[in-house]
Formats: C-alpha cells, sequence, structure tokens
C-alpha cells in the first residue's frame, strides 16, 4: 500500500468481544461454548464465544434455539458497564496510530492510516502493531483489514479471523469480490441476497454483469450502490464525525407465518437484537418502527415517536408489540418482520427514569 495517491484503510474488528470479555475475566469459561444473554423463553443471545459459534449459535438466536443446538451452552448475563470500559482502552489505542477514526460499535472501528502516524511504514504494519497493542493492555485478541477503502476493509477483516488480518490490495479488489458470495457483502442481508438468488445473483461476478438500471429497477437506490461494490468501489471517507440515522433487525421466517403467538415471538427477538446494539453503542431513540413483509411481498410500517428516548429492552419490546398487533389478525402469511429504531438524541441527555407510564 506504498502509493501515497491511494487511502490505506484498516478496518479493526474484536474477536467474539463479549463472550472473549466474560472468558478472559471467568478462567472457568476458557474453552466453553459460551453465550451472552439470558435463557429466558423469550430471551436471545447477545453474542456468542467461537465455541459456542461451531454449534451454530449466533448473536440475535433465540436463547431456546441456542440450547438445542449446543446442550452445554452456558449463558452469562451481559455487563455492558464493563465491555464499554475495555471500548474506551481500545479507542484509546487507535488514537495512537491514527487521527481519522470511525467508530462503529464498542468492538469494532475504520481507521484512515494514509497518514503514517506511527511511522511503521505500511498499513499492514500498523495494523499488526494495533492488534498486539491491544492483547498486550486488554488481554483480547482482534482482527484486522487492510485495504484501499472502507467496504473491502471490512471484508478483509472476516478472512483471517480470530486474531489474524488479511489485506486486499490496489487491482485485487475486483477479483476478490467477483469469487465472493452475495451473502457475505457487507451490507447485503439475507433477504436481499434472497431476492438476488431470484434473479440469478448468486456471486460478486454475476453482481457485475447486471447494469446499474436494471439493479436500480430492482433494488431502488441501493441498486446504485450495489453495482459500485462489485466494481470494488468505495468512495466514502473515514467519518469520525458519522452520526446513525436509524439502527434496524429484521428477519425472514423458513415459511410464512399466520399465528400471532410465533409472529410477535419473531418480533421480541427483532426487538431484542436491537437493544443489544443500543447497549453495545450507548445510543437511545426515540421512534420504533415495526416493518412486515407479506406473503406477496408488499411491505407495510407502523411507527410510533414517543415524546422521550427508550431506556429499556422492556420499553422496546411494549412498543414493537403494540405495533405488530396493529395487524391482527393478518390478512394474509407475513415472510418478514423488522424492528427499526429512528430519531437518536444525545445520550447524556437522556432523562434516568424509565418510560413505563408513556407506554400506557
Amino acid at each position: 500500500m506504498s502509493d501515497a495517491a491511494i487511502r490505506k484503510i484498516i478496518h479493526v474488528d474484536m474477536d467474539a468481544f463479549y463472550a472473549s470479555v466474560e472468558q478472559r475475566d471467568d478462567p472457568s469459561l476458557r474453552g466453553r461454548p459460551v453465550a451472552v444473554g439470558y435463557a429466558a423463553r423469550r430471551g436471545v443471545v447477545a453474542a456468542a464465544s467461537y465455541e459456542a459459534r461451531t454449534f451454530g449459535v449466533r448473536s440475535a438466536l433465540p436463547s431456546v434455539t441456542a440450547l438445542r443446538r449446543c446442550p452445554d451452552l452456558v449463558f452469562v448475563p451481559p455487563r455492558f458497564d464493563v465491555y464499554r470500559t475495555v471500548s474506551r482502552q481500545i479507542h484509546s489505542i487507535f488514537a495512537d496510530f491514527a487521527d481519522l477514526i470511525e467508530p462503529l460499535a464498542l468492538d469494532e472501528a475504520y481507521l484512515d492510516v494514509t497518514v503514517d502516524k506511527a511511522g511503521l511504514g505500511s498499513a499492514w504494519a500498523t495494523a499488526k502493531a494495533i492488534r498486539t497493542r491491544i492483547l498486550e493492555e486488554t488481554g483480547l485478541t482482534a482482527s484486522a483489514g487492510v485495504s484501499y477503502n472502507k467496504f473491502l476493509a471490512k471484508l478483509a477483516s472476516d478472512q483471517n479471523k480470530p486474531n489474524g488480518q488479511f489485506a486486499i490490495l490496489p487491482g485485487q479488489g475486483e477479483a476478490f469480490i467477483a469469487a465472493l458470495p452475495i451473502g457475505k457483502f457487507h451490507g447485503v442481508g439475507p433477504a436481499t441476497a434472497a431476492r438476488m438468488a431470484e434473479i440469478g445473483i448468486h456471486t460478486g461476478a454475476a453482481l457485475k454483469t447486471r447494469s446499474r438500471e436494471e439493479l436500480v429497477r430492482h433494488f431502488g437506490k441501493a441498486g446504485a450502490w450495489y453495482h459500485h461494490l462489485a466494481r470494488g468501489e468505495d468512495h466514502r471517507p473515514v467519518n469520525p464525525d458519522r452520526t446513525r440515522k436509524s439502527s434496524g433487525s429484521e428477519t425472514t421466517f423458513t415459511q410464512d407465518l399466520t399465528e400471532p403467538v410465533q409472529i410477535e415471538a419473531g418480533v421480541l427477538a427483532m426487538a431484542d437484537d436491537v437493544w443489544a446494539w443500543c447497549e453495545k453503542t450507548g445510543a437511545r431513540a426515540r421512534t420504533i418502527t415495526v416493518k412486515i413483509k407479506w406473503t406477496n411481498f408488499q411491505q407495510s410500517t407502523r411507527s410510533r415517536t414517543l415524546p422521550a428516548p427508550v431506556t429499556s429492552r422492556e420499553a422496546l419490546q411494549s412498543v414493537s408489540l403494540t405495533l405488530i398487533r396493529t395487524v391482527f389478525p393478518p390478512p394474509s402469511g407475513i415472510r418478514l418482520v423488522g424492528v427499526t429504531l429512528s430519531n437518536f438524541v444525545d445520550p447524556a441527555a437522556v432523562p434516568a427514569p424509565e418510560l413505563a407510564l408513556l407506554l400506557d
């Protein structure tokens, strides 16, 4: 990455962050399948150790399903105050290597190291030094991706996990993307990947054969973005002042649902997933939106904006259930549900009291 005209971007991603912190702090958990979350009937997994992942346990999975897949799974309640403390340590390390840092969550960030602040000579050496410092100071491992734009750096950080790094150099991006399954594209969720599969797009190479106009016709404004990604193009700068407008989670059911109890369980799981992100980032928001996709692929949304931000999982669950119940009994099968938060507020301005009274 020696050409000064080319951006040098590192994406650093902690390895199974929550679960790794728990295993670090409790030696009896090391080497065991661990899930951060609650084993309650309607609980979900917030994070899973690599030992648990070998059984198919992953974040946002319902706890009952996780236990079926891995009967020896150990559930540990989340300690978000501890995770935030460790995250501050990690981000202070980043500041020694870069001035342009864009945090994505407690456990990952983009760093623009085009300017060699640490004087290490290359982005590769910088990424290695960052990972070494993190291990020395926190006892945790991190993986890193090095490339010339954010999209490729994010993809690269997944290649040698855990505790590894990978580079996609200038001139290699298009070939790397061509061989990549669509489901591996960062920003292409299961629902979009399924829609692409329906029109014969299974890899980056297949995506590249489609014109911008065709992609826009099928996927709206996102189609133009996919057109760029297929060519390894991403001109977004690393933005230290990045403000997120919304955050959500959605799931496509294995079969269309009509039973309210099953639909509600899906909504609760998505609400839990979104709340885990809120705890992870400290973000708080006032608007909750429930998304519904029907059997015929038509979409509906139901939203509610509260006078104060949501400050608890229970409040988010309560509003989400109220919104989904407005379509009961469903006029047809539901194939997908999602929960999204928007209208974020400054966390410092969030009042301490819960919003129970606002939800009556």
